[in-house]
């Protein structure tokens, strides 16, 4: 793996333009802010020319960064990606050549290198394309000088893929791990390390942030969170987890290796097979941004919940709240630094002393007023990934992705820490 990716990263050196400020910068940051309706996470970042705002909705197995093309995307500096070039050829699964048989502009281009855009809502081809983007540099523990990427590489979506995102989106930013996917552009345009860390603010008000390159990621007040990481190894699923995907794709999306269970350090019983990915690319644990809530395949998501409520047996049960089927009044639940006093869920993964714990902060919810519900969901029978770690869970956690080691470093919660993921300063405070 790590001998493929330094071949990537001096092939994308070539294609790509040489860094456009007067200093390499030690790392690129992003702010993100949850949606209050979705509960989708988005950032924003500045492209085309002049400079214009784009929010996008964070996707943190999406393939590459998609923008809605058909409306209003006004650029001088767009240019198409074309078919047989060296640019398209890193495309993972390109989609063919497209024409245009509209008026041409961008995500209408002829022979343009065309490749599979997903949203929520529905997947379908779009044109790569190139253009302008700026993003900001890391000062110490403050947001720095912009720096800008004139050839940064992403995909037109449609107006309609729009459904389902946050109001005002444009598109979604892919955090995937793919030769083009934001993390890895990024690294090679910037000469940064190809690793990126994301901290995910539980504040509608307050902005999270996405690192990029190594750390230290210091938040306030002037704590280095990136001493607080834990490790463990990522997975490649050789089969793809996107809505649509041509046959022979392996996933980009980062999976991680859960071998149990504990609620309130007790071992859930449950169908330890439902935990590996078979053959087909069914089962095992992956993270995402985009889902809300952590879902359990139906027999997992029965035990977890089982043996949740039989740890907490003394508190008296309320009606549940849809999408949540275990809730409890919040009067007889007491609270801790880390949230609601409830028995902590771990996820064990290489061994016995590795695990991930979930404290009450990520694992309750308040579904309405005065009613906290375990902030899990049924998946179903036979989802394709058993346990998809949902955006609730992570947090005010550190999540740390190394695409050279393949190894992903989290810290569980850091309000143990005294910080959050909304504690880093973007306005360059002294």
């Amino acid at each position: 793996m790590a001998s493929a990716l330094c071949w990537l990263l001096l092939l994308l050196s070539c294609l790509l333009s040489p860094l456009s400020s007067s200093a390499k910068p030690h790392a690129l940051v992003l702010p993100v802010k949850k949606d209050q309706v979705t509960h989708q996470y988005v950032t924003r970042i500045n492209s085309h020319t002049p400079l214009t705002q784009l929010n996008l909705v964070v996707d943190l197995g999406g393939r590459y960064l998609w923008v809605d093309c058909d409306s209003k995307y006004i650029s001088s500096s767009y240019r198409p990606v074309h078919c047989n070039t060296p640019q398209c050829g890193l495309v993972q699964t390109p989609f063919g050549c497209g024409d245009c048989f509209l008026t041409p502009g961008p995500g209408c281009s002829n022979q343009s290198c065309s490749v599979l855009v997903d949203s929520p809502k529905v997947s379908t081809s779009g044109e790569l394309g190139q253009d302008v983007f700026v993003f900001p540099s890391i000062e110490g523990s403050r947001s720095g000088p912009l720096v800008s990427s004139p050839n940064f590489m992403f995909s037109c979506g449609a107006t309609f893929q729009i459904e389902g995102l946050a109001r005002g989106a444009n598109g979604m930013a892919g955090l995937g791990r793919n030769r083009i996917g934001m993390p890895i552009q990024l690294a090679v345009e910037f000469q940064l390390r190809p690793e990126f860390a994301i901290c995910l603010s539980s504040s509608t008000s307050s902005d999270g942030v996405i690192f990029f390159g190594e750390g230290p990621y210091k938040l306030l007040p002037n704590v280095d969170v990136s001493q607080f990481l834990t490790y463990t190894p990522l997975f490649i699923n050789r089969v793809s987890t996107a809505g649509s995907y041509v046959k022979g794709e392996k996933s980009v999306e980062y999976f991680i290796g859960v071998k149990s269970i504990k609620v309130n350090d007790k071992v859930v019983h449950l169908n330890a097979t439902l935990l590996a990915i078979n053959k087909r690319g069914v089962g095992g644990t992956k993270i995402s941004t985009v889902t809300p809530y952590t879902t359990l395949e139906t027999s997992i998501y029965k035990a977890v919940t089982h043996a949740f409520a039989a740890a907490l047996s003394k508190i008296k049960r309320v009606a549940p709240v849809a999408p949540f089927q275990l809730c409890y009044s919040a009067k007889d639940i007491g609270s801790t630094r880390v949230g609601p006093a409830v028995p902590a869920i771990d996820l064990v993964l290489q061994n016995e002393t590795v695990f991930w714990r979930i404290f009450g902060a990520n694992s309750m919810v308040e579904a309405k007023r005065g009613v906290l519900c375990l902030g899990f969901v049924d998946g179903g029978m036979n989802p394709t990934t058993s346990i998809v770690i949902g955006g609730y869970q992570i947090e005010d956690n550190l999540l740390q992705f190394d695409l050279k080691n393949m190894k992903l470093g989290f810290t569980s919660s850091l309000l143990f820490k005294q910080t959050t993921c909304a504690n880093f300063d973007f306005k360059g405070k002294p």
